[in-house]
């Protein structure tokens, strides 16, 4: 764990004098919805509301991408040299870093994720992304492709126009940081639409991308619901690209956007329910043990790459489980703002309503081992789901197939290497996966088997801005993080050019 930046009383007295901002970022103002109506921001934690926010709908979309095509017209942004845009978005990332503790706030209150991890790996993340794709905007190359004598055929990468980005709340700010950079790299507008349960840290982004210099109307910010804002987002016959994380469901509906419109391109990072292989040749079953917790319970396991199926070699089943019983009872669970919690409130009450009818309807062919419990703190409404952990569950139950989204394990045993990787692609979904052994041949044997995005060797969800990240099957298609991303956002172009005989 990384050392704490503050103490629990300077975060909460930060907290308290904490006033966020509430409009939707339009054409370089913070602005009211047309309709004038807001929705509550809830700190899960407590129950108490943080800002009334500004509920965008299709009226305000149609704002936002009407002040995202203009600007883009303008070349204001599209046109700059690649130099300025550079300069940018490498402002943006020290406006981020140094706004450090308002986001990392803005965050936890939110959707109730420790606010020292927040502050650690979060905000610092999307700094990091918005400095790596500004340092890569000068360092991109168009083609020239092969020809005959007399002919000079270019092939030149060009922004779409206006891309649409739609985040959950599990990562707000980081998530949209996927997004927003890399099309912002590429010369593209952008409107951003937060999810409702989280849409502070994404509206105080649209202000500091303004500070930093992007021009008004480049980065459009529209909070709202889903079936509102979201919905208009897919159907709007000017938006030129949909770039998506959230639920497969979801995805789906966002398909069905593009179908109805104008066929835009849309771009799924949607669920997963990655499974953890551990061998019996493993070097270090404590390490194995640490990671497994880690990758089930940090931010409450409301991660969809987190490590939710354990399926361990039978011969050291027995140990591995005890080892992480022990750990998710020494996983302190309560106040965000408190340096010493690992684990916060789920986000809202209807999602731990959700993810409690998974443990409840876990049947007797599961073995409870740890946790299971429901409870409430500070006035949260029931939003704390302890660390809970399952044995024994079939490979074919409904915890073993769909993602809760929460901190529930499922632990899966196994006899063979071909039963372990038909029981982990036996899933609708194809995220990552994560293999612990000593044998080389076997990690690379698997990885090249298992159907997932990312494979992960003796660590659990390794990702880095310079390596792509996404899924196969349910999880969706298209890659965010690394230069791959670029792909999404531009399009590409030929230039033929006769010149000789």
């Amino acid at each position: 764990m990384a050392t704490a930046t503050h103490t629990h009383e300077e975060w909460r007295s930060l907290a308290a004098a904490l006033e966020p901002g509430a409009g939707a970022v339009i054409g370089g103002e913070l602005a009211a919805a047309a309709s004038g109506e807001t929705f509550a921001s809830v700190n899960p934690a407590t129950g108490e509301t943080l800002a009334s926010v500004a509920a965008g709908d299709a009226e305000d979309v149609d704002r936002a991408v009407r002040s995202g095509r203009a600007a883009f017209e303008s070349g204001a942004w599209s046109e700059a040299a690649p130099a300025d845009r550079k300069s940018a978005l490498l402002r943006l990332a020290e406006l981020i870093d140094g706004d450090r503790d308002r986001l990392a706030l803005l965050d936890s209150l939110d959707m109730g994720k420790p606010v020292e991890d927040a502050a650690t790996v979060d905000v610092p993340g999307a700094a990091g992304l918005f400095q790596w794709y500004g340092e890569a905007v000068d360092k991109l190359y168009d083609e020239i492709a092969p020809t005959g004598p007399g002919d000079l055929a270019m092939v030149s990468r060009e922004p779409l126009g206006v891309v649409g980005a739609v985040v959950p709340w599990n990562f707000p700010l980081d998530l949209a940081a996927w997004k927003v950079a890399p099309a912002l790299a590429c010369g593209n507008s952008v409107v951003l639409k937060p999810a409702e349960q989280s849409p502070l840290s994404a509206i105080r982004l649209g202000e500091l991308a303004l500070e930093a210099g992007i021009p008004a109307g480049v980065l459009n910010v529209v909070p709202g619901f889903g079936e509102t804002a979201g919905r208009a987002v897919g159907l709007h016959p000017d938006v030129d690209c949909v770039a998506f994380t959230g639920s497969t469901d979801v995805g789906r509906l966002f398909l069905s956007y593009s179908a109805e419109s104008n066929a835009k391109p849309v771009w799924l990072e949607c669920g997963g329910k990655s499974p953890n292989l551990v061998f019996a040749d493993v070097a270090d079953l404590d390490a194995a043990a640490d990671m497994a917790a880690f990758g089930i319970f940090f931010n409450q396991g409301e991660v969809c790459s987190a490590n939710s199926r354990l399926l361990v070699e039978r011969s050291i089943h027995e140990e591995l489980v005890e080892k992480l019983v022990e750990r998710a009872r020494s996983t302190a669970v309560g106040d965000p703002l408190d340096p010493a919690t690992r684990m916060g409130p789920l986000v809202d009450e209807g999602h731990a309503a959700r993810v409690m009818s998974f443990i409840e309807g876990a049947g007797d062919d599961a073995e409870l081992r740890t946790g299971g419990e429901r409870f409430a703190r500070n006035g949260s409404g029931e939003t704390f789901v302890a660390p809970t952990i399952f044995d024994r569950v079939p490979s074919g139950a409904r915890l073993a197939q769909e993602e809760v989204f929460g901190p529930v394990l499922a632990v899966l045993a196994f006899d063979d290497e071909e039963e372990a990787t038909a029981t982990a692609n036996a899933s609708r979904f194809g995220l990552a996966a994560s293999i612990w052994t000593s044998n080389l041949d076997r990690a690379h044997r698997l990885a090249r088997r298992l159907r997932a995005g990312t494979v992960s060797v003796n660590t659990v969800d390794a990702l880095s801005p310079q390596t792509p990240f996404g899924g196969f099957k349910g999880s969706g298609f298209g890659r965010d993080l690394s230069l791959h991303a670029i792909d999404k956002y531009t399009g590409l172009k030929t230039t033929w050019i006769k010149y000789g005989p």
